[in-house]
Parts: C-alpha cells; structure tokens; sequence
C-alpha cells in the first residue's frame, strides 16, 4: 500500500481529502502545517506529498525548497493544492520542482488522476535497468513517455572503434555521452612529461565522458579503447534535454552515473596512500571485479604491464618486479600479456 503524506492546514479540506484517498486504498498520513510536515515526511519516507501552498508558519514553497535540500525526500513526487490559479504562483511552484498543481476546488476524479499518474511515473524511474544496449534504450524508450521529452531515442549511433583507437582527447571539447555496449575502454591523463596514469576503466554498460559535458568544460582526461569496442553515442543535446527538461529523468539518470563517480574516487584514495604492493594488489583485484563474467574459474585477464602500471601509477619496471614477487608467491600466473589470478582471498586481503 502507497503512503501518502498530506499537509493541509484546513481541518475539513484535510478530512475530505484524507477520506478520499483512503477510500482508494492509500495510506494517508496527514500534517496542519509546513514544519509538521518536513518532519513527518523525514521521519516515514512517503511515496508521495501532497501540499497546500498558502500555510502559516511555513508555507509549501518553503517545504518543497527544505525537501529538495535532503538527499532522502529531494526525490518524492510532490504535488501542490492551491486556491490561486494564478500563472505566476503556477510558474513558481514547477521551478522549485513540484510535479503537479490541483487548484481548489478539485473533485475526487481529478485528485485521484494526479497522484495515480505520479505515482506511475515514479515507480517507472525507480525501475533497475539492465547495464546493456537494450536496458538503455528500454530506459530512453520509456523516458519519452514524459512531455517534455520529445526526441530522446532519436540521432543515436553506434560507432566500432578499433583496439588502441581513441574515442576523445583531453583538451578537446565534448559534444556527446559515451555508452559502452562491448569492449573495453581506459580513461588516462598524461603528465608533462608524458606519463600515463589511467583514472578509469570501462565495461560493457558503462557510460563515460559525462563529467566534462556537465562542467561545459574541455576533456580532462582521454579515452581510448584497449580492444575493439561497440560504443552508443548520445549526442549532447539529448543528455542536456535529460538532465535539465524533467527532473525526474535526471534523478533517474544521476543515480546511474553517481555510482562510477563513487568508484572512482574510492579506487583513487586506495592508490594515493597505499604502498606500490598493496596498489597492484588493489588494482588486480579491482580489474577482476569490473570485469570477471564467470566467478567460479580464476579470474584471467590480458594487460600490458604499461596499462598495469598507469592503473597502479608508477614505473612499469616496478610493477614488473611487483608482479614477478606474486608469481614466486603462488597469487598469479602469468604468460604473455595475460595475468591470471590464483589466490582472489589473500591479494583481497593484502589491501587492508
């Protein structure tokens, strides 16, 4: 069953509402005014708020701004109730982020019509898509469905891109998101001097290249495959049109992008303080995690020891000589350019 908060300081509009919505099977939690409210939509997480705008103490523009501030309520769909019809007041409600308006007086039907509809449209952005071609189209496909994105699914290529081919270079500017749909891809910058350090490495279902478009900024880093690799370009108008036209779909998409994000500076924090044996141990460990498909077999993976060591950031001579000590000590196996992990348990354990 749905819960639904309702902050309304009128004590028979609070009634009817609340009889209505119970009457179509909803949880109804209500609030006289805007402070009681934050704190009962902090403390119970509903599925949805509905607010009334004209409140004392604190009104519903000021709990729809404090709720977007909070991680845990910024996401609920909220809608306004109001007995102004006014564009303006409209206008101000939609840019703080509300998702709908029910002007006073409302029937049952029209009530029971917005919040089904947000509610639907809620549990849509909720849904887990798979990390493949499919589960992005399948997630752009239904995206459309909002207004305010028309063309989401439409201009999309797929380009192949050779082993050692470069998808884009640090200094140029972005005018796309990268998806990767097969092959593998490494994001370096390179020093003065130029030395390589490798700041990340994709998989099939990774999205890449986003970081610079969102600061209007030029690349800071470089992409280039380390195999031939299927990459689906979104151009950059869609993306903008995804995070700034619906903030639902932005929600929806930031929580994919942020867990790279989250990644990624927990794997540079490792690097910057552990010592070079504890940095290779992490990055093999880190490579079998990203890119491991079958867990009950040894975990193999073809690298260059140049590739290895821009992961790890130092000489390739030392983490040759790293390597070498971990052959003696029965953690891999090694042959060519492939690197096999014998002992997944103690290389986890030599990280701490």
């Amino acid at each position: 069953m749905k819960t639904i908060l309702l902050i309304e300081d009128n004590p028979d509009m609070r009634d009817n509402t609340t009889e209505i919505l119970e009457l179509a099977h909803y949880n109804v939690i209500t609030a006289e005014n805007g402070k009681q409210g934050i704190k009962l939509a902090q403390e119970s997480s509903p599925d949805l708020i509905i607010c009334d705008i004209m409140m004392p103490e604190l009104d519903g523009y000021g709990v729809l701004h404090l709720l977007s501030k909070e991680p845990s309520t910024a996401s609920i769909p909220f809608i306004f109730l109001t007995a102004k019809a006014e564009k303006n007041d409209y206008r101000k409600g939609m840019t703080l982020g509300a998702d709908d308006y029910l002007t006073k007086p409302y029937d049952d039907v029209e009530l029971l019509s917005a919040v089904e509809t947000r509610l639907r449209k809620n549990n849509l952005l909720k849904t887990e898509y798979s990390r493949t071609e499919e589960g992005l189209y399948q997630f752009l496909n239904e995206a459309k469905s909002f207004e305010s994105l028309k063309k989401l699914s439409e201009n999309k290529k797929t380009k192949l891109f050779k082993k050692r081919e470069i998808i884009y270079s640090e200094g140029n500017y972005p005018n796309a998101v990268y998806f990767l749909k097969s092959g593998k891809v490494k994001n370096f910058k390179t020093n003065e001097f130029g030395k390589e350090y490798i700041i990340e490495l994709h998989k099939p279902g990774d999205f890449f290249g986003y970081l610079d478009l969102l600061e209007n900024t030029a690349y800071q880093d470089s992409a280039v495959t380390l195999q031939d690799s299927e990459v689906v370009i979104i151009p950059k108008d869609e993306f903008n049109s995804l995070l700034y036209n619906n903030r639902d779909v932005a929600s929806k998409f930031i929580k994919i992008l942020s867990n790279e994000v989250r990644e990624r500076e927990e794997r540079l924090l490792k690097l910057a303080y552990n010592s070079v044996r504890k940095r290779v141990a992490e990055s093999l460990i880190m490579l079998a995690n990203r890119y491991q498909e079958d867990k009950t077999k040894h975990f193999a993976i073809a690298i260059t020891r140049e590739d290895l060591a821009s992961i790890v950031g130092t000489a390739t001579e030392t983490v040759i000589r790293t390597l070498s000590d971990f052959k003696e000590e029965s953690l891999i196996e090694m042959k060519g350019s492939l690197i096999t992990v014998l002992d997944y348990e103690k290389l986890a354990r030599m990280r701490n």
